[in-house]
């Protein structure tokens, strides 16, 4: 047989791969499919690439990636907001894929953090098996201990396949979540300016 070819799109399985990948053949196994498959013979190392990639934020240190980008501005004291941040997410309990948008602003003390970083922060806790509430409040900690701005605030409204596919199969429920912070949590004008701007 010849030896598999990789390239960067296909890079070798690690150790944690390879278990993936003997775990997703056992699963096509279990439910009666048959791995040697014309069309099944890849999967399972697609899988474990795949998942790899969904699971990737439990190997990233998120205070390495806020912290080579904060900035001291003493000056601003001006709310922040950034909008519509895409993300991807597995529920903890059935691992399966819930999606929908993030809306992250905070008001500065001293410090602002560059633009980019937010969507990262998202990215970084999206990226492993999670709940939606968990995650939002994650996002926001996150914020509030690294930048010690005078307030944070979350918003996150995602779809979730594990009701929209299995149970309850209602496909067209959404769920919101928001976490305040500071400010955000005292001040009910701060509140609704974030909210107003986020369109919620």
């Amino acid at each position: 047989m010849p030896k598999k070819k990789h390239d960067k799109l296909h890079p070798p399985l690690n150790k944690a791969g390879k278990r993936m990948e003997a775990a997703a053949k056992e699963m096509l196994e279990a439910i009666g499919e048959d791995p040697a498959r014309e069309g099944l013979t890849a999967t399972p190392a697609r899988v474990a690439r795949a998942f790899q990639h969904l699971t990737a934020g439990y190997s990233v240190d998120v205070g390495r990636v806020i912290n080579h980008a904060v900035f001291t501005e003493e000056n601003l004291k001006d709310m922040v907001v950034v909008t519509n941040i895409e993300l991807y997410s597995l529920c903890e309990h059935h691992m399966l894929p819930f999606f929908g948008k993030a809306h992250v602003g905070y008001i500065p003390k001293n410090k602002i953090v560059g633009l980019s970083i937010i969507p990262r922060v998202v990215d970084v806790f999206a990226r492993r098996l999670q709940l939606q509430e968990r995650l939002t409040h994650q996002i926001a900690q996150t914020l509030w201990d690294h930048l010690d701005p005078l307030g944070v605030g979350v918003v996150i409204e995602a779809r979730h396949l594990c009701m929209m596919m299995r149970g309850v199969e209602k496909q067209n429920s959404a769920m919101k979540t928001s976490c305040m912070l500071g400010q955000f949590r005292k001040s009910i004008e701060t509140r609704s300016e974030f909210l107003s701007l986020v369109g919620v």
